[in-house]
C-alpha cells in the first residue's frame, strides 16, 4: 500500500475518538481502540481532528533537537519527504496545512520524571513535552503509532497526509528497567541485525539492551590486547545439526564463527543511544568459557588444549580462580570493555559455573585456604568480589545472573534472576537491586506452542498470554525491598536461533507483551485489550518486514 493511497487515508486513527478514559485498559471500551503498545498511562480523547502531512513544520527545543533529527529521518524514509526542522516557536510547514509538532523540554515534573511525557494532539497541531530528552523520544513512539502502520516502512514514495483525533496522553513507565537480551556467540548476527533489533526495542519503549558476548561456542568481543580471543575464539570447527536430544549427535562439518571491530562496536553504541537504549555487554566468567580458553589455555585449571564448543550445554573447563594470572587477564578485558560501552553497567555472567576442576586444581585449594573460604562455592564468590573490585576501578557496577548469590554476594552487585523469582527475592531482602528474568515466562528460546507446531526450539512452552501475566515485583517483597526490583527483562539464546528472521520469529510478538508489562501499570491492562490491540498493531510490524510469529 502506497503512503498517499485512499486506503492508507482510511486508515485515520480515529479510534481515540470514541476512547473515554477509565482506570482500566484503554482500549478495552474503545469502539474502535487505539492500538498503541505499550498502553499508555492516561488518555484524553477530544473533540475534532488534526492533519498532518509529511512536510510538517517540526519545532524543537536545543535539547531536544536528536530527537527531533530521529522523527524527520523516520518520516522522509517512509515518504520520501523530510520535516521542516527548526528552533521550538519558529518554522512553518513546508506547504500550507500541513501541519506541525512540537517538541518541547518542561521543567521537572515528578509525576512524569525521567522518562515521562504529556502528547496532546489539537486541531492546531501536535505538542509532546517532557522533562527528560528520553521522555520526548518515547512521546515521538507514541505519536508514530496514531499514524498508519506504513510510517514504519523504509520504502519513500509520495508524500503522505494523515488526519489524527484530538486526543491528550500522559504517560510513563512503571520500571526503571526495561530489556532485551541477544546471544550473539551461539549463532552470530551482524551489525545491520543488531540496528534492526534496537528499532524494535525503541519501538516498545524497551531502554535496555543485554548484548551477550562471549560463551564456550564463541568470542565476538574485539579485545586488542588479547587478539586471539577472536582469531581463536571466534571459531568453532562445526555446530550441532538438530536437537541436543537427538542422538546420535551430527555435526555439519563447517567452521563457523565471527566477531565484531571496535568500530562496529561503537556504532552499536551510538545507534542505540540515539535510541536511548542502554547497552550492556556480557563477558562470562567463571563458567562459560571455552572460547577464550581455547586461545589462552594457560588461564584453566589443567592448561588445555581446549577449542570452543561445538555442543550445546555447560562444560567443566573454567577459569582458574587460584591463578592470579587470571584476573590480570580479565582486568584487561575488562578495561577494554569498559572503554567502549559507557553505560553503567558490565554483566559478568556468574552462572552455571561446575566446581569439578576446582576442586581437583591445587591452585585453587590453596586460594580457598589462604582466603579462609569454607568450599567452592565461597571461592566463586569470593571470584566475583575481585571482579567488582576490577569493574569499580573503571566505574562500572557489575551484574550477574543468580548464582553469584551462591557463597555471599558482592557488595554492590546487582542480580539478574534468571531460575525463578526465588534468586531476585533473596537478592531484593538482603538490599541488592533486581532484574527479574525468571525461565518460565522471560526466555524467548522456549516454544510458543505446542513443538510439533513450532520450528525446533530449546524446549519449554512460553505463550505469549503467559508472557503478558508476568508480575515482576514478587509480593513476598516489602514495601522497601519491591524497590529494588529495577525491572524485568526476557532473553533470547540462540542454539537453535541461527537467522535473524527466526530471532524474530521468536522475540515477537512476545516482546510486545513483555513490554506492556514492564511500561504499564497492570491497572491500565488487560489480555483482552492487549491482543485486540496488537491485530492492529501486527500491521506496523508488517510494514517493517518483521518475521514475527502469527497469531492464530
Amino acid at each position: 500500500m502506497k503512503p498517499n493511497s485512499p486506503c492508507l487515508l482510511a486508515v485515520l486513527v480515529l479510534a481515540a475518538a470514541g476512547c473515554a478514559h477509565t482506570g482500566g485498559d484503554p482500549s478495552v471500551n474503545a469502539l474502535p481502540p487505539l492500538s498503541i503498545i505499550p498502553v499508555p498511562s492516561s488518555i484524553e480523547p477530544a473533540a475534532g481532528s488534526c492533519r498532518l502531512a509529511a512536510g510538517f513544520a517540526l519545532k524543537a527545543d536545543v535539547e531536544a533537537q536528536g530527537v527531533a533529527a530521529y522523527l524527520a529521518a523516520k518520516v522522509e524514509r517512509a515518504t520520501g519527504v523530510r520535516p521542516d526542522l527548526s528552533p521550538a516557536g519558529g518554522g512553518s510547514p513546508r506547504a500550507p496545512g500541513a501541519g506541525s509538532v512540537t517538541l518541547r523540554i518542561i521543567p521537572d515534573d515528578p509525576e512524569l520524571g525521567a522518562e515521562g511525557y504529556a502528547l496532546q494532539v489539537a486541531e492546531s497541531g501536535v505538542v509532546i513535552e517532557a522533562p527528560r530528552p528520553a521522555g520526548l523520544f518515547y512521546g515521538v513512539q507514541t505519536l508514530l503509532q496514531l499514524l498508519p502502520p506504513e510510517i514504519e516502512a523504509a520504502s519513500g514514495g509520495a508524500p503522505a497526509s494523515w488526519s489524527i483525533p484530538c486526543v491528550e496522553i500522559r504517560d510513563l513507565p512503571r520500571y526503571l528497567y526495561r530489556g532485551m537480551h541477544l546471544d550473539v556467540c551461539r549463532h552470530f548476527f551482524d551489525v545491520e541485525f543488531i540496528k534492526r533489533y534496537l528499532d524494535l526495542l525503541a519501538l516498545h519503549k524497551l531502554n535496555t539492551f543485554h548484548w551477550h558476548l562471549t560463551e564456550d561456542q564463541g568470542w565476538r568481543m574485539p579485545i586488542a590486547k588479547y587478539p586471539r580471543l577472536t582469531e581463536v575464539g571466534g571459531f568453532r570447527p562445526e555446530t550441532l545439526i538438530g536437537h541436543y536430544g537427538d542422538q546420535p549427535h551430527r555435526f555439519d562439518g563447517t567452521r563457523y564463527g565471527g566477531s565484531y571491530t571496535r568500530e562496529e562496536i561503537q556504532e552499536v553504541v551510538r545507534y542505540a543511544q540515539e535510541r536511548f537504549i542502554t547497552v550492556i555487554p556480557e563477558i562470562e566468567m567463571p563458567g562459560h568459557a571455552l572460547a577464550a580458553l581455547s586461545a589462552y589455555p594457560e588461564l584453566s585449571c589443567t592448561g588445555g588444549p581446549f577449542q570452543p564448543a561445538t555442543l550445546w550445554g555447560v562444560f567443566d573447563d573454567v577459569y582458574c580462580a587460584g591463578n592470579d594470572s587470571v584476573f590480570a587477564f580479565l582486568e584487561g578485558v575488562l578495561g577494554e570493555v569498559a572503554e567502549l560501552f559507557p553505560g553503567p553497567y558490565i554483566h559478568i555472567g556468574g552462572d552455571e559455573c561446575p566446581k569439578t576442576r576446582w576442586k581437583e586444581c591445587p591452585r585453587c585449594r590453596e586460594r580457598i585456604r589462604r582466603e579462609g573460604l569454607k568450599d567452592e562455592h565461597e571461592l566463586q564468590s569470593w571470584f566475583i568480589r575481585r571482579i567488582e573490585t576490577i569493574l569499580t576501578g573503571y566505574g562500572k557496577k557489575l551484574i550477574g545472573w543468580d548464582e553469584i548469590l551462591e557463597g555471599g554476594l558482592a557488595p554492590q552487585a546487582t542480580v539478574m534472576s534468571w531460575r525463578g523469582m526465588q534468586g531476585g527475592i533473596d537478592a531484593a531482602t538482603q538490599g541488592h537491586d533486581v532484574i527479574m528474568s525468571p525461565v518460565s515466562h522471560c526466555y524467548f528460546d522456549h516454544y510458543q506452542q505446542e513443538p510439533a507446531e513450532e520450528p525446533v526450539a530449546f524446549g519449554g512452552l512460553t505463550t505469549l498470554a503467559k508472557v503478558y501475566s508476568f508480575e515482576p515485583t514478587p509480593v513476598e517483597l516489602d514495601a522497601d525491598a519491591a524497590l529494588h526490583v529495577l525491572g524485568a527483562q526476557a532473553n533470547v539464546w540462540t542454539e537453535y536461533i541461527d537467522s535473524p528472521e527466526k530471532v524474530e520469529y521468536m522475540a515477537l510478538p512476545r516482546m510486545c507483551a513483555l513490554a506492556e508489562v514492564v511500561w504499564s501499570r497492570p491497572g491500565a491492562r488487560s489480555l483482552e485489550g492487549f491482543l485486540r490491540r496488537l491485530d492492529s498493531h501486527s500491521r506496523r510490524l508488517d510494514a517493517m518486514g518483521v518475521n514475527y510469529r502469527r497469531i492464530r
